[in-house]
């Protein structure tokens, strides 16, 4: 929904490197997935108490919303898409592995909270992408099967969530190129932003995709 990864690559790098590390920003881009408690594990495993990884966690989004917050802005086109699928009857979900504080950050900075049905975040799922829990509740709380919805996805690991949930999957290229998802078969479409999907909603619309 927004293109704001780099923040959270930048202050995860700055935070775990300051603990000692020694990650480059593209190993951390490679490491930006899952829940925060679950990174901080992959990085230093059993170093630090739920406790400890829970305000540490804080601390991150904390720093990255400071960072952000003048820069939030939906990716071009976002907004016009949502709300012409709002008034065409499509249902929309969120599934992010964002915590709720940062959802209610962006739905509420943005003013696109009245075209979401439902939400999933990391704080309503056991296990996060790629694992594909976090679509399939999306998809039971919309009333909806896998095979109907269309997963709107940024990185590998979020397509690979997608396809494990049965799901096709629509790739926003803005942090990953193309390339970088070559091997799965579940990609419908590539695009910079939302300006070049609207011709997808009498799609959505007549299969009553969400």
């Amino acid at each position: 929904m927004i293109n704001d990864m780099n923040y959270h690559i930048e202050a995860w790098h700055r935070i775990l490197n300051n603990l000692g590390a020694d990650l480059s920003l593209e190993t951390m881009k490679a490491e930006c997935y899952g829940k925060n408690n679950e990174l901080l594990e992959r990085i230093f495993p059993g170093r630090f108490s739920k406790e400890e990884m829970d305000r540490m966690s804080l601390e991150k989004e904390e720093a990255y919303q400071q960072a952000f917050r003048p820069q939030l802005k939906l990716i071009e086109g976002l907004y016009e898409f949502l709300e012409a699928a709002h008034e065409a009857e499509i249902k929309q979900a969120i599934g992010s592995a964002a915590i709720m504080f940062n959802i209610d950050f962006v739905l509420d900075g943005t003013g696109i909270r009245k075209f979401i049905d439902a939400i999933v975040s990391a704080d309503d799922v056991h296990e996060s992408k790629p694992n594909p829990e976090t679509f399939l509740k999306a998809a039971e709380m919309l009333g909806v099967s896998p095979q109907e919805c269309l997963v709107f996805e940024d990185t590998p690991k979020g397509v690979e969530a997608a396809r494990n949930a049965g799901m096709d999957t629509v790739v926003m290229t803005i942090l990953h190129k193309p390339e970088e998802f070559t091997g799965y078969n579940n990609i419908i479409r590539f695009a910079g932003d939302f300006t070049e999907l609207h011709d997808l909603l009498p799609i959505l619309k007549e299969h009553h995709l969400n």
